[in-house]
């Protein structure tokens, strides 16, 4: 489990592109022809974390918890399995805000605004990868933890357009129309279409 020791303010916060730099060179402690770390060491706070591929799905959950490189937690597990049967060959697991917290309740109150424009730059690099990026909305009821994360997810909406990205959401969405949790879903669940302008044109409301 992960509880922040402290607020995102108090760490010495790499900036994304160099973050990607130093992960992009040969680490000691896992393959990087197989693994995207971004940071490449453990900090309060995760950038990106997937796998290597010409065809990656990204999947966008709230926030980060303890997993690495060859060390996924069940909701990262779940998310390769889905990807892979969806035809993908690989994902990359971003997040609406990238603070590590195991338990959501645990986040900060207040948005760190330079966490998320590096977690924004993080976004763009993972939609780069692909001439067709595909993005699969992931972050379930756990959105409403915090005012600032519809923000986030807007933001986000928007720089997926800028890339021309499709949406999609696996399992059923909740009644306020939340995006499924990867958690629990079945290795065989398919992917929807999701329409994320009118999603967050709703969270506007």
């Amino acid at each position: 489990m992960h509880i922040p020791g402290c607020l995102t303010t108090e760490t010495d916060l790499l900036a994304f592109d160099r973050a990607l730099e130093a992960a992009l060179a040969p680490a000691a402690d896992y393959d990087v022809s197989k693994w995207l770390y971004v940071p490449n060491t453990y900090q309060e706070y995760r950038y990106l974390l997937g796998t290597r591929g010409e065809r990656p799905l990204l999947c966008i959950g709230v926030n980060p918890s303890t997993a690495v490189p060859g060390g996924l937690d069940n909701t990262l597990k779940s998310v390769e399995r889905v990807a892979l049967h969806n035809g993908f060959d690989s994902f990359i697991m971003c997040n609406v805000y990238a603070q590590r917290a195991t338990r959501p309740k645990d986040m900060e109150r207040e948005l760190n605004p330079r966490l998320h424009r590096e977690n924004l730059a993080a976004f763009a690099y993972a939609l780069s990868l692909s001439p067709a990026p595909a993005v699969w909305a992931a972050w379930g009821n756990i959105i409403e933890q915090r005012k600032y994360l519809p923000l986030c997810v807007r933001d986000m909406a928007e720089m997926g357009r800028r890339y021309g990205a499709k949406w999609y959401t696996a399992g059923a969405r909740s009644r306020r129309g939340h995006p499924h949790h990867p958690l629990y879903l079945r290795k065989d669940s398919l992917l929807d279409p999701f329409d994320v302008e009118a999603y967050c044109a709703a969270l506007a409301d």
